[in-house]
């Protein structure tokens, strides 16, 4: 049986996963350092993940190399927010989790270390690409 999408970005000790559990539901996870972490489902089509992940390519491949933010979807339910910063040849990223939608309430934030644009890159483009398969 062939594996679900997935990313998964940052280290061990601080890390987010978007991974498809089945059609059009995906599991968000997040852990910082185990003292707070956040696990919760989102519906999200295949097509906005596929143009998340192609704006996160295009940001990344983009010659600027300044900051840049992505949402995984426009409006009220998106779940999740990445605002990059580069840093080095890499970026840092703050991540906005919301798994209400926009939610001012429910909301959980955390940064990641700095990751290497080429390590980015190839993640992002493995999601990607086993979307439009």
């Amino acid at each position: 049986m062939l594996e679900e999408p997935r990313i998964r970005l940052g280290s061990d000790d601080v890390w987010l996963e978007l991974a498809r559990t089945g059609g059009d539901s995906w599991q968000i996870t997040a852990d910082w350092c185990s003292w707070l972490t956040a696990d919760f489902t989102a519906d999200l089509s295949t097509a906005e993940v596929v143009d998340f992940a192609a704006r996160m390519l295009y940001h990344l491949q983009a010659p600027s190399g300044g900051r840049f933010s992505a949402a995984v979807t426009p409006g009220r339910n998106n779940p999740l927010t990445l605002k990059a910063g580069p840093v080095g040849d890499g970026f840092a990223f703050f991540v906005r989790l919301t798994p209400n939608g926009d939610d001012a309430v429910c909301h959980l934030q955390m940064e990641i270390d700095p990751i290497a644009t080429s390590e980015l890159h190839e993640a992002f483009r493995a999601l990607h690409a086993a979307l439009v398969v």
